[in-house]
């Protein structure tokens, strides 16, 4: 194996780990942000844990952030509650920079 091919595996090696640490920590900043709107909608316990899994998997209906900010936003204004989308943008990227520093973390 030549110098080329060992860093080109090393690259992509760490873009699989980087790749990996980026969903974790989307996946961690979804399921917060569902127990905070969950909090706000008044859930607890289990109704407030399955609401936080509904968050995570609305992640997947497509790329980016809006699937998951459609969700939240709706479903506060069906609750009656008047969050501006700039508070729950503020709140997803606090949640988001926590999660990545939980996930660093090994958490």
């Amino acid at each position: 194996m030549t110098t080329f091919d060992k860093r080109e595996e090393a690259y992509e090696r760490m873009f699989a780990k980087d790749e990996e640490l980026k969903f974790k920590a989307m996946a961690r900043r979804n399921r917060m942000l569902g127990l905070w709107a969950a909090q706000q909608l008044g859930k607890t316990g289990p109704d407030a844990d399955a609401y936080a899994k509904s968050v995570v998997m609305a992640d997947f209906e497509e790329a980016g952030d809006d699937d998951v900010f459609r969700k939240v936003k709706g479903d506060l204004d069906a609750g009656g509650l008047s969050v501006s989308e700039t508070q729950i943008r503020t709140t997803m990227g606090e949640l988001l920079a926590r999660a990545v520093e939980d996930v660093r973390a090994g958490n």
